[in-house]
């Protein structure tokens, strides 16, 4: 073991004598020349990546010392929806920090994610407490795509004609403007920006111009505090909109709603904003969890995940993914959202913090903050300044000077504090939790400049007192969790109590095809605790971030040569998200050419539910394109629908590998007969894990690709999130890349800006860089050698038994296969569900299940994952496919067997009664390894049904659970 592939041996599970016995399985003599067998010539790239070697972990650890240290972290008071929070170190430690949550896969297997669907609850609880709104869902991306999102439901139901107008407060943070204003354009919706007084809800013809016609407006956003500090009383012009038949959305800041009267007390129908600050490190922008509450009423157009309380089988209590749980995949281009990816370790981060504080503490912290606040806004009305308003929370605005600002900006850098600039003559001063009295006389000083200021308490003064009728007067955080937890060992027990429930990858392996559960090995991760890389501001001085800078840049460079693209973004925060920017990095493309009627988008049926969805938000129009009988495209069926759609063709969505797991040898005919058509090609990048090394994206003609950093590069899902979808482009499409408000990312036609931070979640880009540094080329080229072979392995050895539905050249695959379980329904009435929820038992994680074909098992192994653990979960299959011939056969009966009932819990096993045909022992011990180490489901089959017909998503009144 050499340094140059010590890591690369630590990360890839089967050991050289193990992939020599599985290409004995498979009849093939060496690895190279099974590769050669699955991936076609013509895209093969012919050479080792230009990467550097790997490097020891050790190495790579210095090297991001050595960035850290070039950042310089600034006391920010700069405000914008990001604050400085004080992180409970038991919450670092034991879930930002923990394996045990943060390689965890979304719950969409709810018996084995019980843990983390009671933490989201709670953060719902939280949410819908603190806005005054009765649901919310489990998180957005960030501020301003909850806002995009609000916007978005807002068309799908306010009743308009051909034009719609949305109002936005000219007092929101500038990037949520830009995000909502780049959904918009892209829809057809004209976004009018200015104060709420004069906010006109029935303009006139001449107002919006264009047809004639008078347009709808549809609704307005509104910024509570405002991006300036202010505290508005809306009430009027919510009366106004509703009058009007609009939809109101309120940007929020869940502090300030402790001391302040939630919006949906004052009329709101949608409250959105970013939790952040409830003891999530700032990141320099992200991972963070957004928030959206809503009425009851507009419960099932909700966007992302809801979690819900349902019932299991025997009765008990029991929680779920509610109502749309994937609602892009189902609706596809009629769906309203195209979220995928949730923040969910981040989510759970900030429910924590409101069970170690309570609602005491909550409020506490909110009194403290704005205490300081006061106590600021005071001096510097000693000191002879205008302070802008009398009703604020934590930002105090100042009307100077020009140049008086310039001197008071430089006296804050020399004092290492960044204030903002707030238009041509306006300070803002934004404060947090963390902010002493000691810092309050520091800013005092730099506005000081010559003079002494002596700082006064400031008198003590109630909500009533500070904030006249808009102060809160009521209760949040009633529930008993936000009551029991004030020692750190409770606190400690009830996360570890709930990591106990759930099944992450410290257990099994999660083999889930096009999800790609890998190693997020421990040195990937550790940079993310830094506060170098944890405590900047997204908006402080770019010289400041002189280490992200070169972070980025070395990225952008290891991710252009993986993928042949020229330019790379690292905005979009996800890969539905990703998708979406580089279909509007097309659609700028197109019309800076003059070609504004380029709006279709051709997507094969096999394709991933949010293409459609992403290409309907982007402003354009699907047409679909057929598969063919082993489930590639339909080659004859995409040149005649790219021949007929010629003059208006914008772009074909494509998976590669395919959805179905097979690499297409006619890629790249694909990819000539679209561009001949005018078209340009968008690949998928879901499959990437089975491109590195051996191929690339923009060498096989395609000209922008989504990557999923949480897949492909070890970024970890964290129970759903965060994510990463960066987007690689050909040179011709590098000016349209996403571009920000506050910090100039150097796009001049930017197609607009998806992503409240500049660059997505950076705090989380050190984990993919880090990988690709240990690994090198020969390393990550090795590593999707072993991903495909792997899955070839599994498929193998279980052919017989089950049917493989899709497969390539010599009958092979790529990185992931699909087993047909259709068959089974008729024969012992076993359903895949059925199969699924029996593999818990076993103490698997289930594949994922009928997607992309109803009915069907699509599997994953990854790289990471050891051959004994391979042979583990085909040995587990192998004894569900023996049970089910014993339901064939009638030695067991169809509606009272083994699956039918699983997964079986340790308290129905435990019980007096037993009323099955089989054993206790075979329900819970299928296989005599489980007595040593198995991971129980917490509650037995879960009834859906019932949950969505009872829907309740915040947390239920104890009773509830006697």
């Amino acid at each position: 073991m050499t340094p140059s592939n010590e890591f690369a041996a630590r990360h890839i599970g089967p050991r050289t004598d193990d992939i020599e016995s599985m290409l004995d399985v498979l009849g093939y003599p060496s690895l190279d020349a099974f590769i050669d067998a699955i991936v076609p010539g013509t895209i093969r790239l012919g050479r080792d990546l230009a990467l550097a070697p790997g490097k020891t972990e050790a190495e790579v650890l210095a090297v991001m010392r050595a960035l850290a240290a070039e950042n310089q972290v600034f006391r920010s008071y700069l405000g914008q929806g990001y604050s400085n929070t004080l992180v409970p170190t038991v919450i670092q430690r034991n879930v930002l920090e923990n394996p045990g949550w943060y390689t965890a896969y979304t719950p969409y297997q709810a018996e084995i994610a019980q843990g983390r669907l009671e933490a989201l609850l709670n953060f719902q609880t939280m949410v819908s407490d603190l806005t005054g709104l009765p649901i919310a869902n489990a998180s957005l991306l960030d501020e301003g795509t909850a806002a995009a999102e609000a916007m978005a439901m807002t068309l799908a139901i306010v009743k308009h004609g051909a034009e719609a107008v949305y109002l936005v407060d000219a007092n929101c943070h500038p990037q949520t403007i830009a995000v909502v204003r780049t959904r918009a354009e892209a829809r057809g919706v004209q976004v009018v920006v200015r104060q709420p007084s004069e906010f006109e809800f029935d303009p006139s013809p001449a107002e919006t111009g264009a047809t004639g016609v008078a347009a709808t407006v549809v609704g307005c956003l509104l910024q509570y505090p405002a991006t300036d500090g202010a505290v508005h009383d809306w009430r009027d012009v919510c009366a106004k909109a509703h009058a009007a038949g609009a939809l109101v959305t309120v940007a929020t800041d869940l502090l300030a709603l402790a001391l302040l009267t939630p919006p949906g007390e004052w009329g709101a129908d949608v409250a959105v904003g970013n939790s952040q600050r409830f003891g999530v490190p700032l990141g320099y922008g992200g991972p963070h969890a957004a928030f959206y509450a809503t009425r009851d009423e507009f419960k099932r157009h909700i966007p992302g995940r809801i979690i819900g309380v349902s019932r299991d089988a025997t009765g008990k209590p029991a929680l779920r993914m509610a109502l749309q749980t994937r609602e892009q995949h189902i609706r596809r281009d009629k769906a309203t959202s195209n979220v995928c990816t949730a923040q969910v370790l981040l989510a759970v981060m900030a429910s924590m913090y409101a069970v170690y504080h309570g609602p005491d503490g909550i409020r506490e912290i909110a009194e403290r903050v704005h205490t300081r606040a006061r106590q600021l806004a005071d001096a510097l009305r000693t000191l002879g300044y205008r302070v802008d308003h009398d009703r604020f929370f934590d930002t105090v605005a100042v009307t100077v000077e020009a140049a008086v600002r310039e001197r008071v900006i430089a006296a804050a850098l020399e004092r290492k504090i960044n204030l903002r600039r707030l238009g041509m003559n306006r300070i803002a001063i934004a404060l947090d939790e963390t902010v002493s009295e000691h810092d309050i006389a520091d800013v005092v000083a730099c506005f000081a400049i010559d003079r002494e200021v002596t700082l006064a308490e400031p008198a003590t003064m109630s909500a009533a007192a500070a904030f006249g009728s808009l102060a809160r007067m009521s209760t949040y955080l009633t529930h008993p969790v936000f009551h029991r937890h004030r020692s750190e060992t409770e606190m400690l027990r009830y996360m570890r109590g709930l990591e106990a429930k759930d099944l992450s990858l410290t257990a099994a392996m999660i083999p889930l095809g096009s999800c790609t559960m890998k190693l997020n090995a421990t040195t990937e991760m550790i940079p993310v605790s830094w506060p170098e890389f944890g405590a900047m501001h997204p908006f402080a001085p770019v010289a400041q971030a002189a280490g992200y800078a070169e972070l980025f840049r070395r990225l952008e460079a290891d991710l252009c040569e993986i993928t042949g693209f020229a330019a790379v973004s690292l905005q979009p925060n996800a890969g539905s998200q990703g998708e979406y920017a580089g279909l509007l990095a097309i659609g700028a493309y197109h019309r800076s050419r003059g070609d504004d009627h380029r709006t279709v988008c051709l997507i094969p049926m096999s394709a991933h539910g949010t293409n459609p969805a992403s290409a309907v938000m982007a402003g354009m129009r699907v047409v679909v394109v057929a598969s063919d009988a082993r489930g590639n495209i339909d080659v004859d069926d995409l040149r005649a629908k790219a021949e007929a759609n010629a003059a208006n063709l914008a772009a074909l969505m494509v998976t590669y590998p395919s959805t179905h797991g097979v690499f297409e040898g006619s890629i790249v005919d694909i990819c000539t007969i679209v561009h001949a058509s005018g078209g340009q090609v968008y690949m998928d990048g879901a499959n990437m894990n089975a491109q590195v090394g051996l191929c690339r994206p923009g060498d096989i003609g395609a000209d922008v690709c989504h990557l999923n950093l949480h897949k492909t590069f070890c970024i970890p899902h964290g129970g759903g999130g965060p994510g990463m979808g960066p987007i690689g482009v050909a040179a011709h499409l590098a000016p349209f890349l996403p571009d920000h408000p506050v910090i100039d990312l150097g796009h001049a036609r930017s197609a607009g800006t998806v992503s409240s931070g500049p660059w997505g979640s950076p705090s989380i880009l050190p984990i993919s860089w880090i990988y690709i540094q240990l690994m090198g080329a020969a390393g990550l080229a090795h590593a999707t050698k072993v991903a495909i072979l792997s899955a070839n392995y599994i498929a193998r050895r279980l052919a017989g038994s089950y049917d493989l539905l899709y497969s390539g050249a010599h009958g092979l695959i790529a990185h992931e296969c699909i087993l047909d379980t259709r068959p089974f329904k008729e024969s012992a009435g076993i359903d895949v569900e059925d199969i699924a929820k029996r593999l818990i038992d076993f103490g698997f994680h289930p594949p994922t299940v009928s997607f992309p074909v109803p009915g069907t098992l699509m599997i994953e192994p990854t790289e990471s994952e050891p051959r004994a653990e391979l042979d583990r979960f085909v040995d587990a299959l192998l004894a569900i496919r023996d049970e089910i011939r014993a339901v064939e056969r009638g030695d067991a009966p169809r509606d009272n067997n083994v699956l039918k009932h699983a997964p079986h819990t340790i308290e129905q096993v435990a019980a007096d009664s037993w009323d099955h045909p089989y054993s206790r022992e075979r329900a819970a011990f299928p296989v005599p390894g489980l007595r040593e180490r198995k991971v129980w489901a917490t509650v037995s089959r879960i009834d859906n049904a019932f949950g969505d017909r009872n829907l309740v998503c915040t947390c239920p009144p104890m009773e509830a659970y006697e």
